[in-house]
């Protein structure tokens, strides 16, 4: 519907255009997520004991560079773990019977005991800002030592993504200005103002580079790819009438 719209509005006496533009930057920030988790037989005490580990946490990462501004709470859970029925709690300290007809392993010995049946569980999940790009990995790993667990991937970001973007997205503009002029003279016409104007994408951090490897033809080829910049890039239809 909205390409019907475009053509109507251009009509015989205009021109619709595709514009595209890819801005590259280098990354000035990362970021990635830890959860911090603990067990205790109520769940005052299982907040307490989180809030001590999480400290330690922090305390570990201060060393780094990690300031308390650099760290965000995403989300504080709090779980029941409901006691498992009589039966089966006897069954699980029962060794079980082998082929052979003696017991291979011993069940019991091998069940975790830190989190026990009819305990609470706190779950405590940061965002954790590092300044230097470079160093993220090496602030993972403290985290993880220091009893975090790190979950899905580091992100890298630029220190204003607003502006990068509008930065991508006035350049397509441009570039669709341009393509609708050469177009134009080709056929000895000359364009007026826009009539119409559509932002189509506005996409950063590595999307453009799968959209185009998927659909290749779709796409521009856009700037050359370099180690370590992110990307942005913004597509625009526009429609102009002759002069």
């Amino acid at each position: 519907m909205l390409a019907q719209a475009f053509r109507t509005e251009a009509g015989a006496d205009g021109i619709t255009v595709m514009g595209e533009a890819v801005r590259r930057v280098q990354p000035e920030k990362a970021e990635f997520l830890v959860e911090v988790t603990t067990g205790a037989l109520t769940a005052a005490q299982a907040l307490r004991d989180n809030q001590l580990k999480t400290s330690q946490v922090t305390q570990t990462l201060s060393p780094l560079g990690i300031q308390q501004t650099d760290l965000q709470t995403i989300s504080m859970r709090v779980n029941s773990i409901w006691p498992a029925m009589p039966a089966l709690a006897a069954y699980a300290a029962t060794p079980q019977i082998g082929p052979g007809a003696y017991a291979p392993y011993p069940v019991a010995a091998n069940m975790q005991h830190d989190v026990q049946f009819g305990s609470y569980q706190a779950s405590h999940t940061l965002r954790i800002q590092v300044r230097e790009p470079g160093r993220v990995g090496e602030v993972a790993d403290a985290a993880a030592r220091a009893g975090a667990t790190v979950l899905g991937a580091f992100s890298f970001r630029a220190a204003d993504e607003s502006a990068a973007r509008r930065a991508a997205l006035e350049a397509a503009g441009k570039d669709a200005r341009t393509k609708a002029e050469s177009l134009a003279a080709a056929v000895g016409k000359q364009v007026g103002d826009a009539i119409a104007i559509r932002e189509d994408i506005v996409t950063s951090n590595g999307a453009f580079m799968a959209m185009r490897a998927a659909m290749p033809f779709a796409f521009g080829a856009g700037a050359p790819d370099v180690a370590g910049e992110l990307e942005y890039y913004a597509r625009v239809s526009a429609a102009f009438r002759f002069q």
